[in-house]
Formats: structure tokens, sequence, C-alpha cells
């Protein structure tokens, strides 16, 4: 077998294009997500706390801090050692946000996949005359007996 084809055999599986389709999708996915933290969640966040929306500016300046810099990007620039937890801490409440709804979609489908199964199970089938009455005649000799 040639490399060619090898190689489109491997391409054209199930599997790889299944895990083409997840990594777009998942990429789609990730943005979405993402527009809700910064468009939606943080400001409700922000307001309830009655703060800034923009965490990405919040650091601490580990050391001195001599020109009294007030913004993460002059301290940067400045080349002073800050400690920049703001931009974590979105990042944080994205990947939260991210598995939490991930976790939903994951239950709804299993959920459908259940109602489908269970739509799709056939009713069992009636027991054959014969058979009832060999059971009838058993149970019968049993109560006799």
């Amino acid at each position: 077998m040639s490399i060619i084809q090898e190689f489109k055999e491997f391409a054209v599986k199930g599997n790889v294009m299944d895990l083409a389709v997840g990594v777009i999708i998942g990429g789609a996915f990730g943005k979405i997500i993402d527009s809700m933290v910064k468009d939606i969640v943080m400001p409700l966040i922000s307001w309830i706390l009655g703060g800034d929306v923009d965490y990405s500016n919040w650091f601490v300046v580990l050391g001195d801090n001599p020109n009294n810099v007030t913004t993460l990007k002059a301290a940067q620039d400045a080349g002073l050692n800050v400690l920049a937890y703001g931009n974590f801490l979105t990042i944080l409440i994205n990947f939260l946000l991210l598995a939490w709804v991930v976790f939903w979609l994951v239950k709804l489908m299993n959920k459908l996949r259940r109602d489908k199964a269970e739509e799709a199970a056939p009713e069992p089938e009636a027991t054959p005359e014969d058979i009832e009455l060999l059971r009838e005649i058993r149970d019968e000799l049993k109560r006799k007996g």
C-alpha cells in the first residue's frame, strides 16, 4: 500500500473527520463563551460588586513603585515586577463558565439519547398462546401438588 493510499484512508476515516469537526466547532464555541463572559457575565459581576468591568487591569506591584504607576501597561513598560491577577481571574471565570455550559450540553445530549433509545426500543413481543397454556398447566400442577 502506498503512502498516499494510507494517508487517504487515515484522513477519510470517520474518527479523523469527527475530530476535525469537533475542533472547528470547539473554536467557534470558545468564541461564543468568551463573548458571553466579556459582554454579559463580567459586566453583571462588576455591577453586583460595584466595580469596574475591566479586570485585566487588576494587578499588584511586587516591590517598589517609584513612579506610582496605576495601570498594568505602565507598570510593565516601567519594568516593575507585577502580579497581574486580573487577567487570570477573567480567564478562570471564562473556563468555569465554559465547563458549566459543556456540562449542561452533555447532560442534554445524554437525555436526548436516552429518550431516543426508549422510543426506538421495541415493545416486548406477546408470549405465544401455547407457552401461556403450558405456564397455566404448570401453575395448576404446582397448586395441586
